[in-house]
């Protein structure tokens, strides 16, 4: 390499890290590079990712912006980058190659659920932008997804810290449909729609937010995979709350052995149940009569039945309606309106019935991510960049319960949404002037009255 042309190599590499110089006829180009490990050739190939800029003997001439911009959303991604703070060290520590494309790629799909194609572009419109260095061109982005997606030991180590000691734990899987020829882990297993097609499971683990969001293979069960989970992380002193589709004894035994509490709902038809047991206390729960009753069936492990009074007269009158239409039907009187749950916790019952019904949000958390997954899929060519992906969804959907839970402290649960208040706050802007400094725009009352309530720490204060 001629020395003007090493010259200015190795100081683009002080400025932007790792670089590739190509020629490309008579002219030099830079690229950023970096390493990706090949599973078929076990070991690091280089990949060359954004595009830079021209190389000349004048020195080096910076690619140009599309548009010169001058005003930035500030206020929403002000306030993700402010809930973000809660795992950034985490980000920093495991991930220190890729932690600022991974914030900048969550804040977008927190923000919009916008395409990764289009993420770039998403991004140059926020102010934080200016502040963080993240590369989402398509080519860089697909690159990032492929790195992150290929190292699940630091996501494990990531997830690990987030699990807190004496929490209680909620676990769910889902899955997604896929055809690809590429995605090794698409296979036809069980789905509550029993289609014959190539599915991706997917796990998510959940306390008062998301801590663990992995892929899994289509054909394994919600009990296999659930035993995967107690060698994986350390959930000792926690309480596990399940679906029934993971109900299995050696599951239960196992917890009980390992000093992990658990609440597991039980199929209507499982040998377990005693629906003779007693009702002997009572509640109210959205409007709804609950009685409920406990009794011990094994040292250290309780049968909860509880009978939602109203669910009972529900399902009464639609066996009877299907019997005088004249379906072949048998109504035994004591399974109407019940729900029976195995727990190894001895509390009050109310507090059980609770945590069964808090599972809701899981299953909302799922169905806002299989939206976003359904619509970026086509763009995840293989494994790797869809583990990656699996991987900002679960920092985006950290982010939106963080912000819920900001919500929540504050009692505006009810007033207001997470995605209104994101786009009040997008209506605060920064402007960047020809001098070089900033201001930001006029707040409006509305949004200045929410920061507040809120404590929310964006605006300058007056």
């Amino acid at each position: 390499m001629e020395e003007w042309l090493s010259n200015v190599a190795n100081e683009l590499k002080r400025r932007y890290g790792p670089i590739e110089v190509k020629r490309i006829g008579s002219s030099y180009y830079a690229y950023r590079v970096s390493s990706v490990y090949d599973p078929e050739k076990r070991r690091a190939r280089k990949v060359s990712g954004e595009y830079l800029g021209k190389i000349t003997r004048n020195g080096f001439e910076p690619k140009r912006r599309a548009v010169l911009r001058s005003v930035f959303e500030y206020g929403n991604a002000s306030f993700l980058w402010g809930l973000m703070q809660g795992i950034i060290e985490g980000l920093r520590d495991h991930f220190p190659d890729s932690w600022k494309e991974i914030a900048a790629l969550s804040i977008v799909r927190t923000l919009r659920p916008t395409p990764l194609k289009y993420a770039e572009s998403a991004w140059s419109k926020l102010y934080l932008s200016e502040e963080i260095d993240a590369s989402l061109s398509p080519n860089t982005a697909a690159q990032r997804l492929r790195e992150i997606g290929s190292d699940w030991a630091s996501q494990r180590e990531f997830f690990s810290s987030l699990i807190r000691k004496n929490s209680v734990v909620f676990i769910d899987l889902s899955s997604i449909f896929s055809e690809s020829v590429n995605l090794r882990l698409a296979e036809k297993g069980y789905n509550k729609d029993h289609l014959n097609l190539k599915q991706v499971n997917f796990a998510l683990l959940f306390t008062d937010g998301p801590v663990m969001l992995k892929m899994v293979p289509g054909s394994v069960r919600d009990v296999k995979y659930f035993s995967s989970v107690l060698d994986e992380f350390d959930l000792r002193s926690c309480t596990v709350v399940t679906d029934r589709g993971f109900l299995s004894m050696d599951n239960m035994k196992r917890m009980k052995e390992m000093g992990v509490g658990f609440v597991q709902p039980l199929r209507r038809n499982s040998r377990l149940i005693d629906y003779t047991l007693p009702m002997e206390g009572r509640f109210v729960y959205h409007h709804r009569g609950i009685r409920w009753g406990k009794k011990e069936v094994d040292e250290g492990m309780y049968l909860y039945l509880f009978e939602d009074v109203k669910l009972r007269g529900e399902e009464h009158s639609n066996i009877i309606e299907m019997a005088v239409n004249g379906a072949d039907v048998e109504i035994d009187e004591n399974v109407l309106g019940k729900i029976p749950i195995m727990s190894s916790v001895d509390i009050d019952g109310e507090r059980v019935y609770l945590l069964y019904k808090q599972r809701e949000e899981i299953e909302q958390a799922f169905d806002v991510m299989k939206d976003e997954l359904e619509n970026d899929k086509s763009y995840l060519s293989d494994d790797y960049a869809l583990r990656g992906y699996f991987f900002i969804s679960f920092v985006s959907l950290y982010l939106y319960y963080a912000a819920l839970n900001t919500l929540r402290r504050n009692g505006l649960v009810g007033n207001i949404s997470v995605n209104e208040l994101l786009f009040e706050l997008s209506r605060v802007f920064m402007v960047k002037y020809s001098d070089g400094s900033t201001g930001l725009s006029e707040v409006p009352k509305k949004v200045e009255r929410l920061v507040q309530r809120l404590g929310i720490h964006i605006l300058p204060k007056t």
